[in-house]
């Protein structure tokens, strides 16, 4: 598994207003998942999703507490054959007719869909807030794979850059003592043929290193212009022992994932519960308010104002709807919302069963990443002890190049061991530490 650690560099302002670096600063894991947070396009999507959940809970809201109104006027001339509202005759003129309205509705009872509604929209903002820490949580456990493959690559890039270093003092001496006639031609080939594969390791390895930085660099969203600086301190090791069991019931009661899914299922019933209510009668309550104006060509009618005063009107109504048949839509949508509901529930219990899996595996594999990293931290003390000997042996000329070169791999094979099984049991670690409570960027 590949693994990393990571810095970065801070922005500063010009007089001018551009974006420029004005001092390099060694950020740390925290920070760099803080600045992939607030520059991530997930984040800013999750974000407009919210809004719109926000705005949903809005709309239900004003339609459950408050009536719908509406005002009109209307203006027009009618040509031809008309009643004349005074005589109520038919007469045959032009006239113009002006009128002005108010009416405002209540539902008194709609199957409770207006209350529904709201309390899903209420748990559709829920849902909303809880994907945006689900996608937070997922940037940031990206952000530190990637850290920890930045660092591992880099150290291991220390580690060649030091064994090549260590091999060029080697063959230096060796060619002089070939001189002196105390090593053969053949034992200086030997180290040559080494030192050229430990530069072409060394290579490889920074070349590694530097994809790593960029993928690190592209999901914190890193602006291509500026280098990303790199911090590889080693981490501290931690032993924390927790109860199984109980990260895996704080998991199923405060996972987004979990949450989320719960909440679906509530909408479920809601809505079938809903959809059911729609079979019965439903309630309205209007009232409204109107008035007119209306002129004829060459006959006397009264003032604007004396019209629009005496020809006022109220009226209040009090509706009842009753379904009788509508194709069969309403008993479809049951039957949709049922399935709808089976599913949601369904869904909730795989998730439940996937968080627990996770959990119970991120325990297991932590605790196997401790055990691995102390044996592998044995391991590379020892062959730390065993490479020194050799070194000094083939500075004697005690052993050959051959049997140094094969220490030299063992030694770099410990310490790469020692450093991923390290960056392996920090990133379960994490994970067992967000099952429990605790956010990545808080760790």
């Amino acid at each position: 598994m590949k693994n990393l650690f990571i810095s970065c560099v801070v922005m500063g302002l010009a007089f001018a207003g551009s974006v420029r670096v004005s001092a390099q600063t060694t950020l740390t894991l925290k920070d760099c998942m803080a600045y992939a947070i607030s520059n991530s396009t997930k984040i800013r999507i999750q974000e407009a999703a919210i809004g719109d959940a926000q705005i949903d809970r809005r709309d239900a809201a004003l339609a459950l507490f408050t009536p719908q109104i509406n005002a009109q006027t209307v203006a027009y001339y009618n040509f031809g054959r008309n009643i004349d509202p005074e005589t109520n005759t038919y007469i045959q003129t032009t006239s113009f007719h002006n009128s002005y309205g108010v009416s405002a509705g209540y539902d008194l009872f709609d199957g409770f869909k207006a209350v529904n509604n709201y309390k899903i929209s209420k748990t559709g903002l829920l849902i909303a807030q809880s994907q945006e820490k689900q996608v937070e949580a997922d940037i940031c456990l990206a952000v530190m794979e990637a850290y920890y493959n930045v660092v591992y690559y880099k150290r291991l890039t220390d580690v060649y850059e030091e064994q090549v270093a260590t091999a060029e003092a080697a063959l230096k001496k060796a060619k002089r003592q070939e001189e002196l006639g105390q090593k053969g031609h053949a034992d200086v080939i030997q180290m040559e043929a080494d030192l050229a594969d430990r530069q072409y390791d060394l290579t490889n390895t920074f070349n590694i290193y530097q994809s790593e930085k960029m993928k690190l660099a592209d999901l914190m969203f890193w602006p291509v212009e500026e280098e990303l600086v790199i911090d590889t301190s080693m981490p501290e090791w931690e032993v924390e022992p927790v109860s199984t069991s109980a990260v895996v019931n704080f998991a199923l009661d405060h996972n987004p994932g979990v949450n989320m899914a719960s909440w679906k299922e509530l909408n479920a019933k809601r809505e079938l519960s809903t959809a059911k209510w729609q079979l019965l009668p439903s309630i309205g309550l209007y009232g409204g308010w109107n008035t007119n104006y209306f002129t004829y060509p060459n006959q006397p009618t009264a003032a604007f104002g004396t019209q629009f005063r005496n020809n006022m009107g109220e009226y209040v109504q009090l509706s009842l709807s009753i379904p009788i048949w509508d194709r069969l839509a309403k008993a479809s949508r049951i039957s949709k919302m049922r399935n709808a509901l089976q599913k949601a529930t369904a869904e909730l219990d795989q998730k439940r069963r996937d968080v627990e899996s996770e959990v119970r595996r991120a325990v297991q594999d932590r605790d196997g990443a401790a055990t691995a990293y102390q044996q592998a931290l044995r391991k590379v003390n020892v062959q730390n002890e065993a490479y020194t000997l050799n070194l000094k042996k083939l500075e004697q000329g005690l052993i050959s190049p051959l049997e140094f070169q094969t220490a030299c791999n063992n030694f770099l094979k410990a310490q790469a061991d020692e450093m991923n099984s390290l960056f392996k049991y920090l990133i379960k670690q994490a994970v067992v530490r967000y099952y429990n409570g605790v956010e990545y960027v808080n760790q």
